[in-house]
């Protein structure tokens, strides 16, 4: 029995595979004019489309919203009862139907035609009623279904997603969307953590950056360091930073055999410190340290003056280790 799950599935990814590949020879010069229109428009897409089509084309708004195209999916039941308001004149409108002539999506048809929004289809058949109502036309016709009755959508809802795909890429890059710009759409992801995270967004700052002067003796340094918690202390002088002493300097004092109740910062600290711009990304930090094998970067602003540090810790918070 095991094995005819595996054949049934690997049949279905086979068909719907076929179905795929046979939409490349089908983009053509309608395909362009889609992108066209889309790029022309001072409005919105708007994506429409009844039972599976529909859940396919709430999938497709969305990736053209993520990638730069602004667009919303209305239902073709809900437009007739009241959610046609959201859609304006400015608007372009994308219908999908793989038979072309969904009673909800075709009853649309005049009332776009009265607002004069132009209209792209994606249907199965070219001789459709909604086909040949498109200013442009998407071929998204298949063979058969993967199911063994042709019935349930499989083949033609994929090649449906696929075709959206195409359209968002295209639109994509005739635009010159950036990672920059997805990261605008996608703040709570990963990419957005990692394009659009500054270091003085997660930095501390103010009373709680460790400081001492080049005079401090180091058992008070090591007092400032433990009140702190971060490993280290700065050694500034009137608001200019001189160096820096961290742990890794502590064990370098004890294998000098360093007396800690006459040694001063000036003896210990490592000067030059490794620092950081504020205005840097987060992601660009982390490289840093992990660069550098250390865990803590002072934080410096345009003027070369300290004004925070940033700890490996804050950047496992924020989501970028």
């Amino acid at each position: 029995m095991s094995q005819t799950f595996i054949d049934a599935g690997r049949r279905t990814i086979a068909l719907e595979a076929k179905a795929v590949a046979a939409l490349e020879a089908r983009l053509d010069g309608d395909f362009s004019k889609a992108c066209e229109l889309i790029l022309n428009c001072a409005g919105r897409v708007v994506v429409t489309g009844m039972g599976k089509s529909g859940h396919i084309g709430g999938k497709i708004a969305a990736t053209l919203a993520s990638t730069g195209t602004p667009a919303f999916f209305v239902h073709p039941g809900e437009a007739s009862h009241g959610d046609l308001g959201m859609i304006t004149k400015q608007d372009v409108v994308i219908a999908i139907s793989n038979s072309g002539s969904s009673s909800e999506v075709i009853t649309l048809l005049p009332l776009l035609k009265r607002m004069g929004n132009p209209l792209i289809s994606m249907t199965g058949k070219a001789d459709s009623p909604l086909a040949k109502a498109a200013s442009a036309h998407l071929d998204i016709s298949i063979e058969q279904e993967a199911c063994p009755l042709n019935l349930a959508p499989t083949c033609s809802t994929t090649a449906t997603l696929a075709m959206g795909d195409a359209l968002a890429v295209a639109l994509l890059e005739a635009r010159g969307f950036t990672a920059k710009d997805f990261a605008f759409s996608h703040p709570g992801g990963a990419l957005g953590r990692k394009l659009l995270l500054k270091v003085e967004d997660v930095m501390h700052r103010g009373k709680e950056l460790p400081r001492v002067n080049k005079h401090t003796l180091l058992s008070a340094a090591l007092m400032e360091m433990t009140a702190k918690g971060f490993g280290m202390t700065t050694v500034m002088k009137d608001g200019e930073l001189l160096g820096v002493f961290t742990d890794g300097d502590l064990r370098r004092s004890l294998d000098q055999g360093v007396d800690f109740n006459t040694a001063t910062m000036a003896d210990v600290m490592t000067a030059k410190p490794l620092t950081i711009n504020q205005n840097r990304l987060a992601a660009e930090a982390l490289g840093l340290m992990d660069e550098k094998k250390i865990t803590a970067l002072v934080v410096e602003d345009d003027s070369n003056h300290p004004v925070g540090l940033l700890h490996m810790h804050d950047l496992l918070r924020a989501g970028l280790v």
